[in-house]
């Protein structure tokens, strides 16, 4: 039995940042003598890459698909237990006053593809991914536009490099998404070009965090399933809590996130409180096998990666089994 298990999850919304802060993951397995620590708070030499690589045996990721599908390609031995879907506030910005609204009129503009230099540049991804996504609404391509790279220093702020950019005048439009980023747009005064939020059709907002994975080492899951199926519960109870506790959330997100209330509320006014929940739905593979194939002829994975075959099914189940078991004999950790 491992005397600690870690989690570490990206500063976005997440159901393990939410069961982190209620105190849950610990209060679960406590009484194993079993210690829960966030890999965000640990020493150097025990956290070093190990958010992207997953190298860590007893860790639990709940972070984007990027790192996550990159570190699977590298012949890490890592096995999808979930995915969570979040809208997250995905927009291409504009200075004030230059008359673009909609996606064909991106036609020839400069368009920010940051680069930030580092062993997977997820930034980078997002917004190739993000600027494909606008650019399709028009039948347009890369080819229609010129990308500029931006360099963008390892550990600046979200999107920090682009909106300097955009005001600055060396770009044309920027993607961002999140909340800081609504944040860090209003202080520049830019203006949303492209709302991929307003679209219909979600294949247009695949990209980091959309579809989000849960993911553990398959050492893990070999030698401890009933670890990983309580672990699951616990984000699972965690999703149905946040479900009802919108002003709740909100806060947690702020903490999460860094951004201020307006921030959040722009971000994830949408209900955000309720799309927690993770499943292995059919819908959500394929929208992950999309961002796979993408990131694939981009050149961001070492090589490709199978995802029905990446996925096990049993321990998400295996932990709805668990938690409604739990209710049945009301014992969970929000009773």
């Amino acid at each position: 039995m491992p005397d600690t298990l870690w989690f570490t999850r990206c500063p976005v919304p997440t159901a393990t940042g939410i069961a982190a802060d209620r105190g849950w993951l610990g209060r679960e397995f406590a009484p194993d003598g079993i210690a829960v620590r966030s890999l965000q708070d640990a020493p150097a030499e025990v956290a070093a890459d190990h958010h992207y690589t997953h190298a860590l045996t007893g860790l639990f990721r709940e972070g984007g698909n990027v790192p996550a599908l990159w570190a699977r390609s590298r012949g890490e031995r890592t096995r999808l237990v979930g995915l969570t879907w979040i809208e997250e506030r995905q927009v291409v910005l504009v200075r004030s006053g230059s008359g673009v609204t909609e996606p064909g009129q991106l036609r020839g503009l400069r368009l920010a593809v940051p680069q930030h230099g580092i062993a997977i540049d997820f930034w980078r991804a997002m917004a190739l991914a993000g600027l494909h996504g606008a650019l399709s609404l028009a039948g347009l391509t890369p080819a229609d536009v010129e990308l500029v790279d931006v360099p963008a220093a390892p550990g600046e702020g979200q999107w920090e490099a682009e909106l300097t950019a955009l005001r600055d005048g060396v770009v044309d439009a920027v993607y961002v998404k999140g909340a800081l980023a609504v944040e860090a747009a209003r202080r520049i005064g830019a203006e949303v070009a492209v709302d991929l939020d307003a679209v219909p059709d979600r294949r247009v907002r695949v990209n980091n965090g959309t579809p989000r994975p849960i993911t553990v080492r398959q050492e893990l899951l070999d030698a401890h399933p009933d670890l990983v199926a309580r672990f699951l519960a616990v984000l699972l109870e965690a999703a149905d809590w946040a479900a009802g506790q919108p002003a709740e959330v909100a806060r947690i997100l702020g903490a999460e996130t860094g951004a201020g209330e307006e921030g959040v509320a722009g971000a994830y006014a949408a209900g955000g409180h309720r799309t927690l929940h993770l499943d292995l739905s059919e819908d959500r593979l394929a929208l992950l096998e999309q961002q796979e194939r993408f990131l694939g002829r981009h050149g961001f994975l070492a090589g490709p990666v199978d995802v029905r075959a990446w996925v096990d099914p049993e321990p998400l189940r295996a932990a709805r089994d668990l938690l409604a078991a739990r209710r049945a004999e009301g014992r969970t950790h929000g009773d």
